[in-house]
């Protein structure tokens, strides 16, 4: 990995939900509504309301590179392509039992230097700090926190199991992205270190894209 970053934010990141329509996502999170009451979620290239009502709540890391693809303005297929090459590759592993092991990240990390040329390094039992201060022109991170980050100030926060992207820090804190955030806190959120620090699971990723040429 590259040495510590000075302080370095992404301005006009592109967001992206777990869900098509991002306003769709307190009512499924807050309320558990169905999540094809929406009805664009078809534009996310799927066509079987069971296979998007499954697949939707898992697809945060996916969520987090479409932002990465938009941003940097590489190919972005419909997120239900996506699925299939995380899957060929190994990125999402369905269990015997119907479940999934969600995001693999060395994998994972493969398929996005193979079909995008982007590099991953995995950093597992990792301080929160390697992740943000490794944001830089060519780089931006993905946090394993607390599905309830959305709420900061939970009493009891939950770490690790959901991913965001983290675009940003400086001295007001780290900027991310919450593909599963409610009103206020999806897209250009800002948390103090400490904060975020609660709900940290301790491993993420760090993408770079490869230096544009001269």
């Amino acid at each position: 990995m590259s040495r510590s970053q000075a302080a370095y934010r992404h301005r006009d990141v592109p967001y992206f939900s777990q869900w098509s329509d991002p306003a769709h996502a307190v009512a499924v999170v807050e309320r558990d509504a169905d999540p094809c009451a929406d009805p664009s979620w078809r534009n996310s290239g799927f066509d079987d309301a069971e296979h998007y009502r499954f697949w939707a709540r898992r697809l945060c890391g996916l969520a987090c590179l479409e932002s990465l693809l938009a941003h940097w303005r590489l190919p972005r297929p419909p997120r239900r392509a996506l699925l299939a090459r995380a899957l060929e590759h190994g990125a999402y592993r369905l269990r015997d039992d119907g479940s999934v092991h969600g995001l693999v990240y060395a994998p994972f990390g493969a398929w996005l230097a193979a079909d995008f040329g982007l590099r991953v390094d995995v950093l597992g039992d990792a301080p929160l700090h390697a992740l943000y201060r490794a944001i830089g022109r060519d780089s931006m991170a993905i946090a394993s926190v607390g599905s309830n980050v959305r709420e900061p100030h939970a009493a009891a926060p939950r770490r690790g199991g959901h991913l965001v992207l983290l675009h940003g820090h400086d001295d007001s804190g780290v900027w991310l992205h919450n593909p599963s955030g409610g009103h206020g806190g999806q897209a250009d959120v800002c948390l103090p270190p400490p904060t975020l620090e609660r709900f940290y699971g301790g491993r993420g990723m760090v993408v770079h894209r490869a230096a544009p040429t001269r």
